[in-house]
């Protein structure tokens, strides 16, 4: 299920890009996950300005129809298109390269160093590491030991 789950999101994703693009929005994720009872198809769009509500509605409206007609979903569920927030999951390349000189949050599956959680600048990533720099000190870590990374914001 969970391969036919990214199969979705990654066909979705296919589908809805090129939408996305056209009204000037960074496609940031595309997931197809269970909540509950639900269903749930949840589309992330971004911008330089950010996204406001309308930016949301204007694109479900878009890729409503699309979606519709390609049909790659067997099941009911719920659409949802929102911003990725001002704290967001990076996961992606793009969303790594975007993100590049900000401040994250590393959270790993086993403490490096005593540490389950490392706080940073974002200074690299690729393939298979992330680089944050912590008091002027550059730390390099595998992606196969990081649970997840996200952008920190210091309110």
């Amino acid at each position: 299920m969970e391969k036919q789950k990214k199969n979705i999101a990654g066909t979705v994703r296919d589908l809805v890009s090129p939408v996305a693009d056209s009204f000037g929005f960074m496609l940031w994720d595309v997931e197809y996950v269970k909540e509950g009872a639900d269903m749930i198809l949840r589309i992330t769009i971004d911008k330089p300005e950010g996204i406001d509500i309308e930016d949301c509605e204007k694109m479900a409206r878009a890729i409503d129809p699309i979606i519709d007609e390609a049909d790659p979903i067997e099941v009911s569920y719920k659409m949802e298109v929102s911003s990725p927030g001002i704290e967001r999951v990076l996961s992606r390349p793009e969303h790594f390269e975007a993100c590049m000189g900000e401040k994250v949050e590393v959270k790993l599956y086993a403490p490096v160093d005593g540490k389950k959680q490392i706080v940073g600048i974002l200074s690299g990533a690729d393939e298979k590491t992330v680089s944050v720099n912590v008091d002027e000190a550059e730390i390099v870590l595998e992606k196969s030991s990081v649970a997840k990374v996200s952008t920190v914001f210091d309110w």
